[in-house]
């Protein structure tokens, strides 16, 4: 007779189950790709770092015991013209007037800490450039959706709107209207002196450069009408404003950021110059450009107050640029550099 064998019930093995595919937003890839980019990620840390130093610069010179608007005579030589103590002698060194109480030396004549007055023109420069690029961005991606959807006239005369203004020449314009202007927003009541030139300075960078952003987004929008998602949501009986801004808007944001990020260090250098000219600010308040047109005088007797100044602003720009070109490359790969 055969005998029943008991056999064990066979466990199922598990199967292995593939780990769960997690997808990634646009913004965690572009984030992936900058990541990767050295050159972006250190013009960022700088970058971020000269941000830290403008909105601590109150904080800053407190601790180093600095002003940038007291005067300090002791610092100065007046038997040789109020140059800093230790310039303008044949032994004077390329450094001279840089002391441990003033790291970046005074300015010739008042005896004001540069330091202070680099820290606090940093702050007054990135204000008017961030203010700037903010009207300009909302005023071009307005004005370029709604030419590039609504079409026909309304396309036309934006179109020649933003011709006439770029037909300007917007160095002279500012330059011969800055006094009368400058009178006019201080009359609708905006506080006299920097407030207004600051004001005035905010308003014609976004007048003369929101038309290039407007052009960038128009030519976006034609392409982006005429998808599927867009005509659906017509199809469905949505408004205007709600294909506009719902649906179109999302997906212009990466040439938005890209023209953000590269039109912040041309208004920097655009207010520097202007304060050059002696458009910008009403001393004592310090900018980069006030100071290196003072520093022209001094040049050959205190090379670093020109130096330090210029360096500095340079610097920023350059960050600025390096920054805003990794965001391009990360927003857009087939744009990278080789």
């Amino acid at each position: 007779m055969a005998t029943a064998v008991d056999t064990e019930p066979s466990v199922p093995t598990e199967s292995a189950v593939p780990e769960e595919i997690q997808g990634r937003s646009l913004s965690a890839i572009a984030w992936g790709r900058f990541r990767r980019d050295k050159v972006g990620m250190w013009a960022l840390g700088i970058l971020i770092f000269l941000l830290l130093c403008a909105l601590l610069a109150p904080v800053i010179t407190n601790v180093m015991s600095v002003d940038p608007y007291s005067l300090n005579p002791d610092a100065l030589d007046k038997e040789n013209g109020g140059v800093p103590l230790g310039c303008g002698l044949p032994s004077s060194g390329f450094f001279c007037g840089i002391s441990r109480e003033h790291p970046f030396g005074v300015e010739p004549g008042t005896g004001r800490d540069l330091f202070a007055r680099m820290l606090y023109g940093l702050r007054i420069s990135l204000l008017i450039a961030f203010s700037a690029t903010t009207v300009t961005v909302l005023l071009g991606t307005l004005f370029g959706i709604v030419s590039g959807y609504v079409g026909g006239r309304t396309d036309n005369l934006i179109g020649r709107f933003m011709d006439l203004i770029l037909a300007f020449p917007q160095l002279l314009i500012i330059l011969a209207l800055s006094g009368v202007l400058t009178q006019r927003l201080e009359a609708m009541g905006v506080p006299e002196g920097n407030p207004a030139r600051i004001t005035y300075l905010i308003l014609v960078l976004s007048i003369f450069g929101w038309p290039y952003l407007a052009r960038i987004v128009r030519g976006q929008v034609l392409s982006i009408r005429e998808r599927e998602f867009v005509e659906a949501s017509v199809a469905m009986g949505s408004g205007t404003r709600r294909i506009l801004f719902t649906e179109i808007l999302p997906n212009l944001w990466a040439p938005i950021m890209i023209y953000a990020t590269l039109t912040l260090p041309t208004y920097i250098a655009t207010e520097a110059a202007l304060s050059f000219l002696g458009v910008g600010l009403l001393p004592p308040t310090p900018s980069f450009g006030a100071t290196l047109a003072d520093s022209v005088t001094y040049m050959s007797i205190i090379p670093s107050y020109l130096l330090i100044p210029g360096t500095l602003l340079a610097i920023l720009v350059v960050t600025f640029n390096l920054v805003g070109d990794s965001v391009r490359d990360a927003l857009d790969p087939r744009a990278g550099r080789v």
